[in-house]
């Protein structure tokens, strides 16, 4: 069918759509948090992409540099919330656990894909190459979304203080799956000069370059005495780090995250960059969403059965280290089953699955696209299983019944 025919009938069939009146449909916390999480807009690019070709590879080839600015400012919302002043606030204790937790779930869903990819060649084929896929997984596995675990939570009647501890708790999980994800994308990169081995050499110039990026918005930042004028120069710092994302095949998430991280503690603007980036954060969602669907490759038998396995080893790894680490350190002050409440991910996941795309294939070619189908599919796993984990992971402690009291008979008297 002509691309052009076939949007224009979805075009009628959505003012059809909106012609009918509204279904009474039941009230799920489930359903709230997959249509709040913008999976419709996912299924709208898998139409627009695989289905009716719109958005075909030729299409999102070209749209490459468009996917890079998306890809960096969701790293630059990360990287946003890494504020020195709000981190000190969380204890030593829990600094170690939870590091030890995100470090022990990247190594066995690590493991387990690497393992997965060699024994098994559909897997071997869609996970290329092997070793990044796998760290990718791994990495990408242990980062949960923000916005999608605030919505479980107050789905789940979560208290507002532990509401900002987990916040916390999540920040550093996505560090660490961010490290990760980065070692992933230096590994496409082995050949190195006569100083470092290239890996290194990657991961040096794409901090250099997050570095560079922030110095030059403390610049402009300097010469802007209005409000209007530092969201200018933020957005074209974010244009710039993306840009040299983009263009010298390094990451644009890794660079626009460093990037942000420095302003938001250096420059006296970090509240109105953080604002900035949260005005623009509908419709850049919404463009993330709409190119990972239309990325989206058919998947193979193989990678449908190979996502749950990943994604209960993951909650089963979080939720276990976390506890057995908690059990000897009270101190931390985090719930024993925090490990369950971080299930929900969301757009960082799915943004460096993209970046996994630009840096080793184009968004839609073999490899890179089955990763990223493999990462979308487990995103859209935890979304739904997200609200009865975290009511499970906060549920008050069950009471054990007392010891029965013993009834004691009148007997003969002894007199």
């Amino acid at each position: 069918m002509n691309p052009a025919i076939a949007l224009a009938l979805l075009a009628i069939v959505g003012l059809l759509v909106t012609r009918l009146p509204p279904l009474s449909v039941p009230r799920s916390p489930t359903l709230a948090l997959l249509l709040a999480s913008g999976t419709p807009v996912v299924l709208l690019g898998l139409v627009l992409g695989p289905g009716i070709g719109v958005l075909d590879r030729p299409t999102l080839a070209a749209l490459t540099p468009l996917t890079g600015l998306v890809v960096g400012w969701v790293g630059a919302r990360l990287g946003a919330r890494c504020e020195w002043r709000l981190l000190r606030r969380v204890r030593r204790e829990t600094w170690g656990v939870v590091a030890a937790q995100a470090i022990a779930g990247i190594g066995v869903v690590f493991v387990a894909a690497w393992l997965g990819a060699k024994l098994v060649p559909g897997l071997a084929t869609a996970w290329t190459p092997r070793l990044p896929a796998a760290l990718t997984l791994g990495g990408v596995a242990i980062i949960p979304g923000a916005k999608p675990t605030e919505r479980a939570a107050r789905a789940a009647g979560v208290p507002p203080q532990l509401a900002r501890r987990l916040r916390r708790v999540a920040l550093v999980d996505a560090a660490c799956g961010t490290i990760a994800c980065a070692f992933a994308l230096a590994l496409g990169h082995p050949r190195g000069g006569h100083v470092l081995p290239g890996w290194l050499a990657w991961l040096a110039v794409a901090v250099g370059s997050g570095v560079l990026v922030g110095l030059v918005f403390v610049g402009l930042s300097r010469l802007a005495g209005r409000d209007e004028d530092v969201d200018l120069a933020c957005f074209a710092t974010l244009l710039l780090g993306a840009g040299i994302g983009y263009a010298t095949g390094l990451s644009p998430f890794l660079v626009c995250a460093v990037a942000s991280a420095l302003i938001v503690n250096v420059s006296p603007h970090g509240r109105r960059v953080r604002a900035a980036l949260a005005a623009w954060e509908a419709p850049t969602y919404a463009i993330l969403l709409l190119l990972v669907g239309a990325a989206l490759t058919p998947p193979t038998v193989w990678v449908l059965a190979a996502v749950p396995p990943l994604g209960v080893l993951r909650l089963v790894v979080q939720w276990s280290t976390l506890r057995s680490g908690l059990a000897y350190l009270p101190a931390a002050g985090v719930p024993l089953n925090a490990g369950l409440a971080s299930a929900a991910q969301g757009g960082a996941a799915l943004a460096l699955g993209l970046s996994f795309s630009l840096v080793y294939a184009a968004p839609g070619a073999a490899g890179g696209g089955a990763v990223l189908t493999t990462i979308a599919l487990g995103v859209l796993l935890t979304h739904a299983v997200a609200p009865a984990l975290m009511r499970l992971a906060f549920a008050p402690p069950r009471l054990t019944p007392g010891p029965l009291a013993t009834e004691l008979s009148p007997g003969p008297s002894p007199d």
